[in-house]
């Protein structure tokens, strides 16, 4: 994972929580989505390249945009 901004793992986490939270906002199905605190929980279970992965950053959408945007 190389960024410029110092990025951990706790940024990465509260970033894809925020993300959900927004992304429930209009579209949250209670019969197949989780809810945040569901989300929050397997994030937390998740490995730093999984969390990664979660982001959908690439060469394109940099992870530090996504920090910078969702954080």
């Amino acid at each position: 994972m190389t960024t410029t901004l110092d990025i951990n793992r706790s940024h990465l986490i509260t970033a894809l929580h925020h993300e959900y939270e927004f992304l429930c906002h209009d579209d949250f199905d209670p019969d197949v989505d989780p809810t945040p605190a569901e989300y929050l929980d397997w994030l937390n279970t998740c490995t730093d390249d999984d969390l990664v992965s979660e982001s959908c950053t690439d060469s394109t959408y940099t992870l530090d945009e996504y920090i910078t945007n969702w954080l």
